[in-house]
Order: C-alpha cells, then structure tokens, then sequence
C-alpha cells in the first residue's frame, strides 16, 4: 500500500483544479500537507509522491531542498526558529539564539535529547518591525528578550 493512500483522496480534489500536463505544480501542496499529517517527509512518502504525480525525483528533492520550512527529518514536539535575517540580527537575535543554544544545550539544526525542542535558523520570517522574533511551531513571538523566550520555554510541556 502506498504511503500517501490515506491523503490520496484530499490529492485527487486538488488535482481536479489543475489542468491536464500540471500535476508538477502540485508538489509544493502535497508535501506540505505530508509534513502536516506525518511531521516530516521521509523517503518512502516521497517515492509515493513521484509516483502518484508523475514528477521526476528530482523535482521532489529540488522542492525539499529549497524550502526550509519542508523537513526531511523528524523534529521535537516544540520547533523553535529564530529568524536572522538583518532586522532581527540588529536588534538582537544572534544573542538570543546564543542564549537559546545555551538554554537547551543543542546547536542550531539540533534537537534536544529529550525530543522536546528542535531549534532551527531560518532567513526571514516577516517581522523585521518587531524583531527580534521567532515562531514556536506555527505562532509567532515577537519583541523578545532572554526574560521573555525563558518564559516561553517554561510554557512548554
């Protein structure tokens, strides 16, 4: 059985809106809903994907490589991603990321060995007027400070 056949249907109702040659440009959605139901995009989903849309490998692995927000790898149940882009790092991020470093003893790419937190860079998260910030999971923190990204760690469970 495939590894997507679960999700095939959802696929099939997105393919419809497409026309016929362009089921390339479904990647990018598959995927993304892949990681949201799996947690990450492992080899036989992506050998089940090239299947179902007919892409070379290629293509898949080019989408994966690009994107930082697509993983190939699991995370922790928390993923922390600091944005240093330049109006963060000005106002403070690289600091903030030492401190986070310090705090969960891992590096950036990392994860905690407890699976709890996954802390990752990323280039810009489009919130340069309230840097420094970043998004645990899918929410964003903004105007941070050591004292307020402690705080937001003990908030985790």
């Amino acid at each position: 059985m495939s590894a997507l056949a679960h999700l095939i249907p959802e696929f099939e109702g997105w393919k419809a809106r497409y026309p016929a040659g362009f089921e390339g440009s479904l990647t990018i959605p598959c995927l993304q809903r892949i990681q949201e139901v799996h947690g990450w995009v492992s080899d036989a989903h992506i050998d089940a994907l090239v299947d179902y849309l007919g892409v070379p490998r290629t293509q898949v692995d080019e989408v994966l490589g690009f994107y930082t927000m697509l993983r190939r790898e699991p995370i922790g149940r928390h993923h922390l991603q600091v944005c240093h882009n330049v109006s963060c790092t000005l106002r403070g991020a690289e600091g903030l990321l030492a401190h986070l470093c310090l705090r969960l003893g891992i590096a950036p790419g990392e994860t905690t060995p407890d699976g709890r937190f996954t802390l990752s860079t990323v280039e810009c998260l489009a919130s340069c007027g309230t840097a420094p910030m970043l998004m645990l999971n899918e929410t964003y923190h903004e105007n941070l400070t050591p004292a307020s990204v402690d705080a937001l760690l003990e908030g985790c469970p």
